[in-house]
């Protein structure tokens, strides 16, 4: 069975933020993930995460004003003293937290700009914080986005994430594959996780149509689930999807997969 964290932005939202922590120790996970903690002091989340035994292993740099639609400062030539910042201030938060992922969103390109320049500036933007991070064995992440939901972002196939990484080539520099993302995008799911198995650093999942649990879509996620265990993928695998009910109901198909004697 893959490794799997709770997306702590997404689950539990019966609770609040913190609280969120004991409830996903008592569902059974081991790890969580979530978008931003930067609205929190990184040592109350240490203490919550400590207090229930989890691993953090992933969350994002700062992205923008979400709000507003702004899905990550990486492509912007004008915002590259801001992406600096954002690097230096998710580096902050990863040592407290023993995070030893970060994902860099990549932007949202406004109509008619310079995909040249943008480009230019992502990849660039790219190494310099794969180079910070590298000191503290940090590995970076970029993720390839539907258009549906994002219109205009970046990245939104795997070939082209892969591309921006091969121009990269920084070795702590992977790919993030979100299987909702991509089954939206390009379906296909297993043969491109073989294809790019050896960039692949973290997976995420949701089903499609709704962005719900496993099994509400039209994925088959136990095919996929046994397909990681049959290449010995070991890396962990993010439950990012929004609850269609409560979280616990969500939950079935996790809990149908653990072994009788685990919680």
């Amino acid at each position: 069975m893959p490794k799997f964290a709770a997306n702590l932005s997404l689950l539990f939202n019966e609770l609040p933020f913190l609280d969120r922590f004991e409830a996903a120790a008592a569902a059974g996970f081991e790890a969580v993930e979530f978008m931003f903690p930067y609205d929190f002091e990184a040592e109350d989340i240490h203490a919550r995460l400590n207090a229930n035994g989890l691993r953090l292993v992933l969350f994002n740099l700062p992205a923008g004003n979400w709000a507003a639609g702004e899905r990550g400062l990486a492509i912007f030539p004008n915002l590259v003293g801001e992406f600096r910042a954002s690097v230096a201030r998710a580096a902050k938060y990863a040592a407290v937290l023993g995070c030893e992922r970060l994902h860099c969103l990549a932007g949202v390109a406004p109509l008619g700009g310079d995909v040249r320049a943008m480009r230019k500036t992502y990849v660039e933007n790219l190494r310099y914080a794969a180079q910070a991070f590298a000191g503290d064995g940090i590995t970076l992440l970029i993720e390839a986005i539907n258009t549906r939901d994002v219109p205009g972002y970046f990245i939104n196939t795997t070939s082209k994430a892969a591309d921006i990484i091969e121009s990269v080539e920084a070795a702590n520099l992977r790919l993030q594959y979100d299987a909702y993302h991509m089954q939206i995008m390009e379906g296909d799911l297993t043969p491109t996780i073989d294809k790019y198995q050896k960039m692949i650093g973290h997976i995420q999942i949701a089903d499609t149509p709704g962005r719900h649990e496993p099994g509400t879509g039209e994925i088959n996620y136990p095919f996929v689930f046994d397909h990681l265990d049959r290449i010995g993928y070991d890396g962990w695998v993010g439950c990012e999807y929004r609850p269609l009910a409560s979280t616990y109901d969500s939950l079935a198909w996790f809990r149908a997969l653990k072994p009788p004697h685990a919680a």
